[in-house]
């Protein structure tokens, strides 16, 4: 490699930091917990009351469990596992996703901003 390509490479690394970092510092603490199945919000509660829901699926079944502030899908018998193996969750925006059920746990701040939205009509 040249000293240019190791220069380039370095500048690219640093703005990926400084922009990971930015996005880390403005996120916000989550006060909510949304759970959508097929698109239908069907619970929604606080992310400071430590409790277990079981998620009403068709064809399966997923529990998900608030504790200490952090929210996880506790158990799930989808053939991936994903779900259940994705890290607990509590910043606002974060979720936690089942495709097989069509299950999606999001973390809200209570604020009433407009947050960005992955879905488009």
């Amino acid at each position: 490699m040249k000293k240019k390509d190791v220069i380039l490479i370095s500048v690219v690394l640093v703005i990926a930091l400084i922009s990971f970092g930015i996005l880390k510092f403005m996120q916000k603490d989550g006060k909510e917990v949304i759970v959508t199945m097929n698109g239908k919000m069907v619970y929604t509660t606080d992310l400071r009351e430590d409790q277990v829901y079981k998620i009403p699926v068709k064809d399966g079944e997923n529990v998900m469990e608030i504790s200490d502030g952090k929210v996880r899908m506790k158990k799930a018998d989808c053939p991936d596992q994903i779900c259940k193996h994705h890290r607990a969750i509590e910043k606002s925006g974060e979720t936690i996703v089942c495709l097989p059920h069509k299950v999606v746990i999001e973390i809200s701040s209570d604020t009433k901003e407009q947050e960005l939205d992955g879905i488009t009509r």
